[in-house]
């Protein structure tokens, strides 16, 4: 294997998912939260994680407003 490549013939191109890619973060997330999402993935077969990211995009994708009320 060399050690370096020369790629400037290649005409290299951009990556069509760059706006798709995934940035990894620290989100503390409840125990009971996390069980729910961890049984939607056993019976759907989708990780438990992709499942949360899925439900955020959704959300985000409706412009979803959160309403609270505390009783």
């Amino acid at each position: 294997m060399r050690d370096e490549y020369d790629i400037s013939n290649l005409n290299p191109r951009k990556n069509p998912y760059a706006k798709k890619l995934k940035k990894q973060i620290t989100i503390n997330i409840d125990s009971s939260t996390i069980d729910y999402f961890k049984e939607q993935a056993e019976s759907s077969g989708i990780p438990y994680q992709t499942l949360i990211n899925l439900y955020l995009a959704d959300c985000a994708e409706k412009r979803k407003e959160l309403k609270l009320s505390w009783s």
